[in-house]
């Protein structure tokens, strides 16, 4: 692993491959702190206050892509990460694992690239002695300026399909006629607007299993589970997304679990940064766009 220098911290683990690269913290964290093409812009979003800071017991999320688990709990959710990772390599993966903290949840995220694909496996493990009820749940924030993506479900007529197809999950700030927001038949869109003074946030069923953020002329598409049958959090969620005046976050999340001692939950995730893309404008089109790109791009499983 190529250890460098990047925005303020000393050693990050810089990941390439072709024109592509991922840089992960590991003196804080860990945070997949920069992604994109060489030279390029980073597609994740990065707070310039926080880059550098280490050690302290104020939470900090420093930007980039981190490991939370499911309900959000103010006492779980914001425990600090501000501590050195544990860096190292295994089976062709790049390891990081997080350290201990109080809530007794060890975080690990693993990363590697094959070809233009990076492959991600985030680990959750209770290092506790209670059974803890859990979800991964992976946050990918998001550079400003863009516009999220993902699929609704498969349009049919009333009289083929009399049962609901999805739940769309909403928060007590979710303003469905705010304008960041375009509900189309085929597929959602989410702005980020960094005059926008209200937050925005819904959740859903992607049983597609992709979502997408267009930025930088580029699209960033994240391929992740949908397991029939599985119980999500958040009334029954495995993607959200979340926007505020400086950054839009993609997220997913696993199925809930009850987590005896010991024992450990993964959820994995595939990323691609596809260059020259721009969303079409039409819902149809748009639709047709994505189902293109994301069949060549699949989820990559062992």
């Amino acid at each position: 692993m190529e250890t460098v220098g990047y925005g303020g911290w000393q050693r990050c683990v810089r990941l390439v491959s072709g024109n592509f690269e991922a840089l992960v913290t590991v003196e804080v964290g860990p945070r997949v702190i920069r992604f994109g093409e060489v030279g390029g812009p980073n597609a994740l979003v990065e707070y310039p206050a926080q880059m550098g800071l280490t050690g302290g017991s104020e939470y900090r999320s420093y930007g980039g892509h981190r490991l939370w688990v499911a309900p959000e709990d103010a006492a779980v959710t914001y425990e600090p990460e501000n501590e050195p990772v544990h860096a190292y390599e295994e089976g062709g993966w790049a390891c990081f694992r997080a350290s201990l903290g109080a809530q007794r949840l060890e975080k690990e995220v693993r990363v590697r690239w094959e070809g233009e694909a990076l492959r991600l496996e985030h680990r959750v493990t209770n290092r506790g002695e209670e059974v803890r009820t859990l979800a991964p749940w992976v946050l990918t924030v998001m550079a400003a300026g863009g516009e999220c993506l993902w699929p609704q479900p498969e349009p049919k007529s009333h009289k083929d399909a009399l049962l609901p197809a999805a739940p769309l999950v909403l928060w007590h700030y979710t303003d469905m006629a705010d304008p960041r927001w375009t509900w189309g038949a085929r597929v959602a869109r989410l702005r980020h607007d960094p005059e926008a003074e209200r937050p925005q946030k819904v959740g859903a069923l992607v049983t597609q299993g992709y979502a997408a953020y267009a930025n930088h002329g580029s699209l960033f598409l994240k391929r992740f589970p949908a397991l029939e049958g599985a119980v999500y959090p958040d009334y029954g969620c495995n993607f959200e997304t979340f926007t505020r005046h400086d950054m839009l976050e993609v997220e997913t999340l696993g199925p809930l679990v009850e987590l005896e001692p010991g024992a450990t939950v993964t959820h994995p995730e595939t990323w691609y940064l596809v260059p020259s893309q721009t969303p079409p404008a039409e819902d149809a089109a748009c639709a047709e766009w994505l189902e293109g790109l994301v069949a060549t791009r699949p989820l990559l499983t062992d």
